[in-house]
């Protein structure tokens, strides 16, 4: 038996995450996106369509995982990371519609990136676990993975907001003796350019990979033809709905999920009706990516020594209480409510991918992962609609900024309610109808 972390996919795996998902814009996503000459609206639009992306092709991609091997699809994710960084890094910013028009191009292939991996990165990590040492060690493997994300977090948030600022870089070269002159239309291209060279790592890192022996049954999958990838969609989707803690993961995972992101998404706008400054939201994101130094290990011992059942009301103490006290809307203390939120979202991430993977078996996880996947972007994306109608609604004759501040928080605690409301519909479903025995005690 190998030890876990002498396993080059296990190693490979931690890198690909890293390299994946820490990308240097997204402290200054939105503006980065406005900057380029393009309107709120039109964000409004492309983060729809890279949400469709998601939900359209995040299933079939996890059963082509399984059919045709795991590599194959994240090196295709990186190969599709490198274009869609790479397009919009060296576009002229000239015509605002052709400008829309490859950003609505770098959004479908984001989404098609973005898919492509999910589900496909946890299995062949969680497969070469099996193959070649401990599958029981999967719960220490998330943690020293969530610690080098967040690691890599708080350098992306760090310097992508940093390397953003013109005035700032400025400084730094005159602090070097360098006189240079730094206007926003350049800067605003450092974090793409960055996160271009992440995309190339990436890449080459998946090309290092190897899909490893996964069962008796994996080389029959592997050497099935590609028009199987709908039977074996439907026969990872049925196991779903027949396996009631499988299905109870899910739901609340994307509950959590769903809600959680949605206020990630907004909280740039919530920093600042708690008053705190803009120059501050870069730091407390690297705040944010430190729980990932410690929350994997918590979650862990939780794991170990708790039922799934502990795990879920934690979480969602967190949760309800976090977003509650959000409603309030404190100055500067405000922030701390927002901090517990998103712990919360740690301790979901973290739990799902161990209950998930530990009862589902290796010919059809990827698949799986992807049903999980999907349910969690359409929770994400349904949340976003109604949440706009509501905005929407809220806003009719509204133009002034200030007033348009008091519409946003007005309706903040839409968020708690909805979740408290879902959280006990989705609770009652399960002591009804799908509650049954522990993960240990189920058959695959």
């Amino acid at each position: 038996m190998t030890p876990t972390f002498s396993i080059l996919n296990i190693r490979l795996f931690i890198a690909f995450k890293v390299l994946f998902n820490s990308r240097f814009y997204y402290p200054v996503f939105t503006i980065l996106f406005l900057d380029f000459g393009l309107t709120v609206a039109q964000f409004s639009i492309l983060n729809a369509v890279w949400a469709a992306t998601i939900v359209l092709a995040e299933v079939p991609s996890g059963a082509l995982a399984d059919i045709i091997g795991r590599k194959k699809l994240l090196v295709f994710a990186t190969f599709i990371m490198i274009f869609e960084i790479g397009i919009i890094s060296f576009i002229p910013k000239t015509d605002p519609s052709v400008i829309f028009i490859v950003f609505l191009v770098n959004r479908v292939l984001s989404g098609l990136a973005e898919a492509a991996a999910s589900g496909a990165d946890e299995a062949i990590a969680y497969d070469s676990l099996t193959a070649q040492g401990d599958p029981a060690q999967w719960g220490r493997v998330l943690e020293i993975l969530m610690r080098f994300q967040s690691i890599g977090f708080i350098v992306a948030m760090s310097v992508g907001a940093a390397i953003y600022d013109p005035n700032l870089l400025e400084k730094i070269c005159r602090f070097f003796g360098f006189a240079i002159s730094l206007s926003q239309e350049t800067t605003m291209r450092f974090p793409l350019y960055l996160t271009f060279i992440l995309a190339i790592c990436a890449f080459v890192t998946t090309l290092r990979m190897e899909d490893p022996n996964s069962g008796p049954s994996a080389s029959d999958i592997k050497t099935a033809p590609v028009r199987q990838a709908f039977g074996l969609t439907l026969k990872a989707g049925l196991w779903i709905f027949k396996t009631p803690f499988a299905l109870s993961v899910i739901l609340f995972g994307m509950l959590f999920d769903g809600i959680i992101r949605m206020i990630i998404t907004l909280s740039s706008q919530y920093y600042r009706m708690i008053d705190l400054p803009e120059s501050t939201f870069g730091i407390i994101g690297s705040l944010v990516a430190m729980f990932g130094l410690v929350i994997p290990k918590m979650a862990k011992k939780i794991t170990e020594k708790k039922s799934p059942s502990f795990a879920l009301w934690i979480t969602a103490i967190l949760t309800i209480s976090g977003l509650s006290a959000m409603s309030f809307f404190w100055p500067y203390a405000g922030l701390i409510p927002a901090l517990i939120t998103f712990s919360a979202m740690y301790f979901t991430g973290f739990f799902v991918s161990f209950y998930i993977n530990q009862i589902t078996s290796s010919d059809q996880r990827a698949t799986v992962l992807s049903f999980k996947g999907l349910a969690y972007n359409i929770s994400y994306g349904v949340l976003g609609i109604l949440y706009a109608l509501v905005l929407k609604i809220k806003k009719q004759g509204i133009q002034s900024e200030h007033l348009e501040n008091a519409v946003f928080v007005d309706t903040f605690s839409w968020f708690p309610i909805t979740f408290i409301i879902w959280f006990f519909i989705v609770l009652a479903i399960y002591v009804l109808w799908l509650k049954k025995p522990s993960p240990s005690q189920q058959d695959e």
